[in-house]
């Protein structure tokens, strides 16, 4: 089961800072998973929420004027190029995407800047280690009218009908399930392994929790903690 650094390693340094991404791959994770967003110029930056702490809203800020510890999609990426060389690396970049959101985009631009980005970025050796998310199935959507190539997981937070949810992600052509870890199941797990999804479990940070699930047969588990999920599956992957 491979294990995934939540907005890289957020607990041993600032979380979604080029920091945070370099501890991830010193802590030997298998990938970082990151938030991306739009400035008021068009840069993807790498942000969770749309405002910063001081309120200001990052749509309406260029990239200039933004904290030195936001990165841009491009600096990450770099980061992420590193530890491609002697292991496969994941970097899962999700669109965020929220009607209520000042930066809500309902034309799925960042969508296409994303791809656009990752098909750059990917070329040979590195295209199949990205996998873009999102819980708007249009901006995912969006990204595989663009490319079908580009591996896609559609993110949910409850988990009502594992076989109608298998079913929805399947017909739009998306590769991957990323569920909240208290709507996991196994009958989830088969249903999605059944369609050939992968199925990416978030926000895993208890030991227990990471072997259950490895037990069960989740693809990766993501985590504010790569050092401690890599300590609960030793000897289990």
């Amino acid at each position: 089961m491979r294990v995934i650094a939540h907005r890289g390693a957020s607990v041993a340094e600032r979380e979604n800072t080029l920091d945070a991404f370099r501890a991830a791959v010193r802590l030997n994770a298998d990938g970082v998973e990151l938030d991306v967003r739009r400035t008021a110029s068009d840069v993807l930056v790498v942000h969770h929420d749309a405002h910063l702490p001081d309120g200001r809203a990052i749509v309406e800020l260029r990239d200039d004027e933004l904290p030195d510890w936001v990165p841009t999609l491009a600096e990450v990426m770099d980061v992420c190029r590193e530890p491609a060389l002697d292991r496969t690396f994941v970097v899962n970049i999700e669109i965020k995407s929220a009607p209520n959101d000042p930066d809500y985009d309902a034309e799925h631009q960042v969508s296409a800047a994303v791809a656009g980005l990752v098909l750059g970025w990917g070329i040979g050796e590195h295209r199949g280690e990205v996998i873009v998310s999102s819980f708007d199935m249009e901006a995912l959507n969006r990204i595989r009218d663009i490319d079908p190539g580009i591996p896609t997981g559609y993110l949910t937070f409850e988990v009502l009908a594992p076989d109608l949810l298998v079913g929805r992600v399947t017909a739009a052509g998306h590769r991957a399930i990323h569920p909240y870890v208290a709507s996991t199941s196994p009958a989830l797990l088969d249903a999605a392994h059944a369609a050939g999804l992968e199925v990416n479990v978030w926000t895993v940070n208890d030991p227990a929790q990471i072997a259950q699930l490895a037990a069960m047969g989740a693809d990766a588990v993501i985590t504010d903690v790569p050092d401690v999920a890599r300590q609960a599956l030793s000897g289990k992957d």
